[in-house]
């Protein structure tokens, strides 16, 4: 029987027009052997939280650099709720500030990287996140 192969939503939520490390992220993954969709830039929660239930994704890559994550990481993960997707697990890259990390996770972020981040790090954690 073969081994199910994680599936990953990277998206760009807002109005951030950078996405050179979401690139590097979901390539990594790739390379990792897990399904990666991308959804491209400036991306609202809806239009993720559909893409997620449409794709049939296992996890949720958020790649945030405009500052915005305290509004869009808990608008996105009520939507994932709303959807029936409560197992989806969600991971933050980008800059996010130190006092902000632990109300993501309390909210139900499983993993946040900020610039520098190992990709090696977000392979396994991701992996150990699906357990």
């Amino acid at each position: 029987m073969s081994e199910h192969k994680i599936r990953v939503l990277v998206a760009k939520p807002g109005l951030d027009g950078h996405d050179r490390g979401a690139k590097v992220v979901a390539r990594a993954l790739r390379d990792a052997g897990m399904e990666v969709i991308y959804t491209g830039l400036r991306q609202t929660p809806e239009m993720i939280a559909e893409a997620a239930l449409q794709e049939d994704v296992d996890v949720v890559g958020l790649s945030i650099l405009s500052g915005a994550h305290m509004a869009l990481a808990p608008r996105i993960l009520e939507l994932l709720q709303a959807n029936g997707q409560d197992k989806v697990r969600v991971f933050i890259g980008g800059i996010v500030p130190d006092e902000d990390m632990p109300r993501l996770k309390e909210i139900g972020i499983t993993g946040i990287y900020g610039p520098g981040a190992s990709t090696e790090d977000i392979v396994k954690d991701i992996r150990e996140a699906m357990k």
